[in-house]
């Protein structure tokens, strides 16, 4: 354990990197855990905070948050300490920001909407990329490395530039959950490049005009594959954020 921090989070001086993912989920779990809390009429929260009648959406601290840590970040000596704390407000201000996400997007409050559910799409993406930058995936910041390592590391760079374009791929042909599951599961992406677009994606629209056959197969595909598995991307979103209003 000792070698593995050493090595993994002091020498690349990954710390302020992982205080702020620890910060980033610890604080959108205690976010969802409140407002359901909220919405529920329980515990100690019994209300949304509002200044003379007027909403305020966590979204707001959070955007105070990070711009204290940004700044923080770019102006305070670069000492590891300052670096922490920067990166624990940030990791807080950022959280707060994402959880509302959708609200953001939609100009609306849609936070217990279908709509809403981008929220936590988006907050997912966020916490899959900061744990690959955690685990090794950036191949840069250590030190005195071997000729062999070397080598590995460039053939690391290689293969993720080739799962990079894949899970590009990926989005345009509307299959975002394999995307930010290729994060961690890299020929995930290839196997999703390859296969049929999604209806209405933007691969879907560019390249099966002409194909109506092609067009018929992905439309068909797609539904079964919605029938079979939607329930339970359903379930898990609702058990995460909580279930949208009708």
């Amino acid at each position: 354990m000792t070698n593995w921090w050493q090595r993994n989070i002091v020498e690349p001086d990954k710390l302020p990197l992982l205080l702020f993912t620890l910060a980033f989920v610890v604080t959108f779990l205690v976010a969802r855990v409140v407002t359901r809390l909220i919405r529920a009429g329980r515990g100690p929260f019994k209300n949304n905070v509002a200044a003379t009648g007027l909403h305020v959406h966590h979204a707001v601290p959070g955007l105070v948050l990070l711009l204290t840590g940004t700044l923080l970040a770019v102006g305070a000596p670069p000492t590891t300490l300052w670096r922490s704390v920067a990166a624990v407000l940030t990791g807080i201000g950022a959280s707060l920001v994402l959880d509302e996400f959708a609200l953001i997007l939609h100009l609306d409050d849609v936070y217990w909407s279908d709509e809403g559910q981008a929220s936590v799409q988006a907050v997912s993406l966020t916490v899959m990329c900061l744990l690959a930058m955690l685990v090794g995936l950036t191949p840069f910041g250590v030190h005195d490395v071997g000729r062999t390592e070397v080598g590995v590391r460039s053939t690391g760079i290689l293969s993720v530039i080739a799962v990079i374009a894949a899970t590009v791929v990926c989005a345009m042909k509307g299959k975002y959950r394999l995307g930010l599951l290729a994060i961690f599961v890299p020929p995930v992406a290839i196997a999703g490049a390859i296969r049929l677009a999604r209806p209405g994606s933007r691969w879907f629209v560019r390249h099966y005009a002409d194909q109506p056959d092609r067009r018929l197969e992905a439309t068909e595909r797609a539904t079964h594959f919605d029938a079979k598995w939607d329930p339970l991307f359903r379930r898990i979103g609702d058990l995460v954020a909580g279930r949208p209003d009708q």
